[in-house]
């Protein structure tokens, strides 16, 4: 008898993020909040992966085969999310990493902190 292959990551989207938890047990996670930046990529197995940044470049790499209409809804909310862009990247992914949106907010400063 043979049982489903086990596929090698979950990703999980939520109104606070995205998560993908490998088989290995580690995990990519980040708040919608954080990211300041969304990719799309062609992947070395020609599958479309979105990749999604922080300020920091720490990011959730999230295959196309793992999405649903929720992941694409929830992109929808990031200020100023060209869906057309999107659309144009999907289809020349294949031709490296595109960037489809940018945060618009500039980032946060530093704050001044005083020392005694």
């Amino acid at each position: 008898m043979h049982g489903n292959q086990v596929p090698d990551s979950y990703v999980y989207v939520t109104e606070e993020g995205v998560a993908r938890h490998y088989a290995d047990g580690s995990v990519e996670a980040l708040a919608w909040e954080d990211v300041v930046e969304v990719r799309v990529d062609g992947g070395a197995d020609s599958e479309v992966n979105y990749i999604l940044l922080d300020r920091d470049g720490q990011g959730c790499v999230v295959p196309s085969s793992a999405t649903d209409a929720s992941f694409l809804a929830r992109l929808r909310y990031l200020p100023d999310f060209d869906l057309d862009r999107l659309t144009s990247a999907m289809a020349s992914a294949r031709d490296g990493a595109v960037v489809v949106w940018r945060s618009p907010e500039p980032p946060s400063p530093l704050p001044d902190l005083e020392y005694d």
